[in-house]
């Protein structure tokens, strides 16, 4: 995967000493042929040789809470926009929306796969328990990124949205009625304040004390910020062409 090949070759950079070296500070001697991985030692200490898969694991053991319920709030978020996009292929009209929707949605399906995958193998659930697709409480919006103020405070249910650049449910109610040309425009202003909102909840964990340490994490949160960005450019030029 990607973003496990991230690790190793973070833990690379600037530590191998090259395939010349015959022993590490420590003494052990990497296998013939193999370019050694080490990992720095603690201050005053030697550093060592760790396999490709001890690699891993280090970047498996640096994540705090904050990165959890970031993965989880996330994947109902993108849940959300891969809805959107069912509903624009029977709905819509333009063939270059579509393709922008699929693409959109074959990423963030493979995005949900790769949350999972991080949840799963840190031992912790998919959901964040009390939160589901219908809603989550004021504490934990402002846990996925929302201000108060864009929780639309005594706005009701149809018109609070679950999390950051959500659609709420009225926004999607008014888009699954829609059909053609329509449908088509308000998809993709929709489609924008979604991505908007994912780069917001990105902001949000980044400037979390200690969070986004995790080096998969990190790969992830800076592949969303720039996929939806450049899908946030499009989708503006598409905008203005319909």
């Amino acid at each position: 995967m990607r973003l496990e090949f991230g690790i190793v070759a973070a833990l690379m950079t600037g530590l191998i000493a090259g395939q010349a070296l015959a022993r590490t500070p420590s003494g052990q001697t990497p296998p013939a042929g193999s370019v050694p991985i080490f990992q720095p030692g603690a201050p005053g200490q030697p550093s060592r040789i760790v396999t490709a898969e001890e690699a891993m694991a280090l970047g498996r053991t640096t994540f705090t809470e904050a990165d959890v319920g970031f993965m989880q709030h996330m994947i109902v978020h993108h849940a959300q926009a891969v809805e959107m996009v069912e509903l624009l292929e029977t709905r819509g009209a333009d063939r270059r929306v579509k393709l922008l929707g699929r693409r959109i949605a074959l990423s963030q399906a493979a995005e949900m796969a790769v949350m999972r995958g991080w949840l799963r193998e840190r031992g912790r659930p998919a959901e964040m328990p009390g939160m589901d697709h219908a809603g989550m409480d004021h504490g934990m919006m402002n846990h996925a990124g929302m201000s108060h103020g864009a929780m639309n405070q005594g706005a009701g249910p149809d018109d609070t949205p679950v999390m950051a650049g959500m659609l709420t449910p009225r926004q999607m109610r008014t888009l699954a009625a829609a059909s053609g040309p329509d449908f088509d425009r308000l998809f993709l202003a929709g489609m924008i304040q979604h991505h908007r909102g994912a780069i917001d909840m990105v902001g949000a964990l980044m400037a979390t004390p200690d969070a986004a340490q995790d080096t998969l994490l990190s790969d992830f949160t800076n592949a969303v910020v720039a996929d939806q960005s450049t899908e946030i450019l499009r989708m503006q030029s598409l905008s203005a062409e319909l």
